[in-house]
């Protein structure tokens, strides 16, 4: 089986889980608020719910992570994915919601940790873009949910859940035979400042959870900020996946050109820019820019961010960098809940001024650490060998 198989698996499962199982929730709030007259509380709880669960999956990885990278584990996360999204329209309950969204974000958890683990070992010593193809999957299934709502304008909430979960099936019956690499020996991870990496490492952890942070407010309140005229949400979030699908592999390649802490300013940067501009500037044009912008920059830096934290040696790096995440995915919310009574533009501009921040400590990541040059994770037959005097040399 050739990695570009795995690869393919890996997409179809990140679209399955995240793009539709945990994304397809922001266009359908507008019709389960609309046609049920679901609270803003109860809408709130629902998305914290998933996040609380998403963490909870995180935290798994973390404390078993031999027992959740198993096919086993695999399996049931996939079909868990489905399940929740089927049983979301069989109830009224604010409360199994809340339980059934829990379950849905320890799923996509699970999912999108072990796709990565798996995607970025099939991908080892071949081209720097292959994984990113993979985490586009992300992006191919937000455009997905947020179609799928466009083209079922006049149906209710309940069928809208039960498309989502057909189509959740039928992506993840795609990713269901993805197997780990077989890897004799794993190749050994290229480290210069071996003994500081774990410093290096924590930066790089406090950069993404600030990104989960300004990120999941942005993601949250982006359709409801632009709801007018009544189109515009959910084609943002259409433009939103269409940007991201891609964005990882264009992210992974310009990797092989520049350190990863310079594309990292460099995302974080034009993603604050794309919610500042969404919140300041208003109408249209500047809602479909700032979702092109959002879109194009979100997933790479994910993509980014995890190859970096393999890069710096930690063996659960992409467990430990998604737990942060999801931390700041819970935090978000609760920052700017008392800035939502005159409307959505303070809250993201604080996203905005949060993921600048992200960039500023990606900056510091840049100017410090040699360990995430350019050519880090090249198969090691094709690296250049340093003389001593050059080993801490910086790059980009």
């Amino acid at each position: 089986m050739t990695p570009h198989v795995h690869i393919a698996r890996g997409a179809a499962a990140l679209a399955a889980a995240m793009g539709i199982g945990r994304f397809v929730y922001t266009p359908i709030l507008p019709l389960m608020t609309a046609q049920i007259g679901l609270s803003p509380s109860a809408a709130s709880g629902l998305a914290t719910a998933n996040y609380a669960g998403y963490l909870a999956g995180a935290l798994a990885a973390v404390a078993w992570p031999r027992a959740t990278r198993t096919t086993l584990s695999w399996r049931m996360a996939l079909a868990a994915v489905v399940v929740s999204l089927l049983a979301m329209p069989m109830t009224h309950s604010v409360a199994a919601w809340l339980v059934i969204r829990f379950v849905a974000g320890v799923a996509s958890a699970a999912v999108f940790i072990i796709a990565v683990d798996w995607m970025l070992d099939h991908a080892r010593g071949r081209s720097a873009q292959l994984p990113g193809w993979g985490f586009g999957g992300v992006g191919i299934g937000i455009a997905m949910s947020g179609a799928l709502v466009l083209l079922l304008p006049a149906t209710g909430w309940r069928t809208a859940w039960l498309a989502a979960a057909a189509l959740g099936a039928v992506v993840a019956a795609i990713a269901w035979h993805m197997r780990p690499a077989e890897h004799d020996a794993a190749e050994p991870t290229h480290v210069d400042f071996q003994h500081r990496s774990h410093r290096w490492f924590t930066v790089l952890l406090v950069c993404y959870t600030l990104e989960g942070v300004g990120y999941i407010i942005a993601g949250t309140f982006l359709v409801a900020a632009v709801s007018e005229p009544a189109w515009l949400g959910s084609s943002a979030w259409v433009v939103v996946g269409l940007a991201a699908a891609p964005s990882a592999a264009v992210w992974a390649w310009a990797s092989t050109r520049w350190s990863r802490p310079t594309l990292l300013v460099i995302a974080l940067t034009l993603q604050a820019s794309g919610i500042a501009l969404t919140a300041v500037v208003g109408g249209p044009t500047a809602a479909l820019v700032g979702a092109l912008l959002f879109g194009g920059t979100f997933i790479g830096i994910s993509t980014i961010t995890l190859a970096a934290g393999r890069v710096l040696g930690s063996a659960s790096a992409v467990a430990l960098l998604t737990t942060g995440y999801s931390l700041g995915q819970i935090v978000g919310p609760l920052v700017v809940t008392p800035l939502l009574h005159n409307g959505f533009r303070a809250a993201l501009i604080t996203s905005a001024a949060i993921v600048l921040t992200s960039a500023l400590t990606a900056l510091w990541l840049r100017v410090g650490c040699a360990a995430l040059t350019r050519d880090a994770d090249r198969p090691a037959a094709a690296r250049r060998p340093r003389p001593p005097a050059e080993s801490g040399a910086r790059h980009g």
